[in-house]
């Protein structure tokens, strides 16, 4: 029997939905982060202080993954989304009419975390639609929704200096997110294949696994490092380089749209290679590009550097979500909560890593080479655990073909 190409198998309304709903979210959960130097400008902030600002909305983005990633698998992942949506409406009310004080906006950033959770039912949703062979493009389309970043660098000072006000942007962001609830209550449904509900033993009994801690530590290596990066760099480029705010944010766009792009090309990549091959080449990729980095040279050739580097994490994102629903494909809500959330809390330690550094040394220097050595050492741990998953995988799911060798896949073959 002729297996169905890509575009053939799957729901694309629904694709489409996901992104639209995971890319509008992502939007709005790191506006804080190019806002951040304006904000500074009405509530004065040392390195630290900015580096939590921008780290707030990670963390809250983290846990509240587990709670969609349950929520997803027994309510629906499309009810759970549109829950999601509504409640992101509240921080960005807030921050348009309510803020006052530094302490204020913390809660605001704390809140903003609603809309971080959204990987947590989007990527699902899309998921479940697609058969194993096809989940590394699917989920690395659904998943490039985060070049919602892109939108955040690009606008958001623009409008807040246009307006000359930060907290207009927050009131102005509600508009896109309506009109994605309405689009995507029309078009997304829920997979006919959905697998039934976890109870918190099975919950548990994933958790116990050592193959989902250990994607839980690549994800938060790839999607850590991008998402902390896409929320730090326009306080880096204006600290290190002294730019505007605009100017930082805008360079930190070109950063950003390498990681998000490259996302789904991750995925292609890992569907027809293999996703622990690549995902080794691009740990190794990004710790070179933040090595150096850390040497902080002139500032044409740091831009260049951070794309790459970007470009490595997102497409790595893409790989790792290649390997989740084979593992774990009938746990696919529950695990995209839980791994999400480890990259969320691994993109809540790279500012505040970046930010207490520089304020102790007054150089980004440090913070940099730990992360270099960070990716470079899970590059050894992805070669070292493909050796293992060549023997436990083939056994565990035998329609599985486990090949590390050089030989393209044939027809029907999944490369682990």
């Amino acid at each position: 029997m002729k297996r169905k190409s890509f575009w053939e198998s799957g729901h694309k309304p629904t694709l489409l939905g996901s992104f639209l709903y995971f890319d509008i979210s992502f939007m709005i959960w790191g506006l804080i982060g190019p806002l951040s130097v304006i904000i500074a400008s009405d509530y004065p902030m040392d390195a630290v202080q900015k580096a939590n600002l921008v780290a707030l909305p990670i963390l809250s983005g983290s846990i509240l993954r587990l709670v969609f990633g349950y929520l997803s698998d027994h309510i629906g992942p499309k009810l759970t989304a549109q829950i999601g949506m509504m409640l992101t409406l509240i921080p960005l009310l807030l921050g348009w009419q309510w803020v006052t004080s530094l302490s204020q906006l913390y809660v605001v950033a704390l809140l903003l975390g609603i809309a971080g959770a959204s990987f947590a039912a989007a990527l699902p949703l899309a998921s479940q639609w697609y058969p194993k062979e096809h989940q590394g493009l699917a989920m690395g389309i659904a998943g490039a929704g985060n070049s919602g970043t892109v939108f955040a660098t690009l606008f958001a000072n623009r409008l807040a200096t246009h307006f000359g006000s930060w907290e207009v942007v927050f009131g102005i962001a509600t508009i896109p997110i309506i009109i994605v609830f309405i689009l995507f209550t029309i078009f997304a449904k829920n997979s006919p294949n959905r697998p039934a509900p976890k109870t918190l033993k099975q919950y548990a009994a994933v958790l116990r696994q050592k193959d989902a801690l250990i994607l839980c530590l690549f994800y938060c290596v790839t999607f850590g490092g991008f998402v902390g990066l896409s929320n730090y760099l326009t306080i880096f480029f204006n600290t290190q380089y002294g730019l505007s705010a605009v100017r930082a944010a805008d360079i930190a766009t070109f950063c950003i749209i390498a990681g998000s792009f490259f996302r789904p090309v991750g995925g292609f990549l890992s569907d027809r290679f293999g996703g622990t091959r690549i995902l080794t080449i691009l740990y190794a990729g990004a710790g070179i590009m933040l090595a150096a980095v850390s040497f902080l040279p002139p500032l044409p050739v740091v831009i260049a550097l951070l794309f790459v580097g970007m470009m490595c994490l997102g497409a790595g994102n893409g790989s790792v979500f290649q390997l989740v629903p084979l593992r774990f494909g009938s746990e696919i809500g529950l695990m995209t909560g839980i791994v999400g959330a480890a990259g969320g809390l691994g993109g809540y330690a790279l500012p505040l890593l970046l930010g207490n550094l520089y304020k102790s040394l007054g150089s980004y220097t440090a913070g940099f080479l730990i992360l270099s050595v960070i990716a470079v050492l899970s590059s050894i741990l992805v070669f070292t655990m493909s050796l293992q998953w060549r023997r436990t995988w083939l056994k565990n799911q035998a329609k599985i073909k486990i090949d590390n060798s050089a030989a393209l896949p044939t027809t029907g073959e999944m490369k682990i």
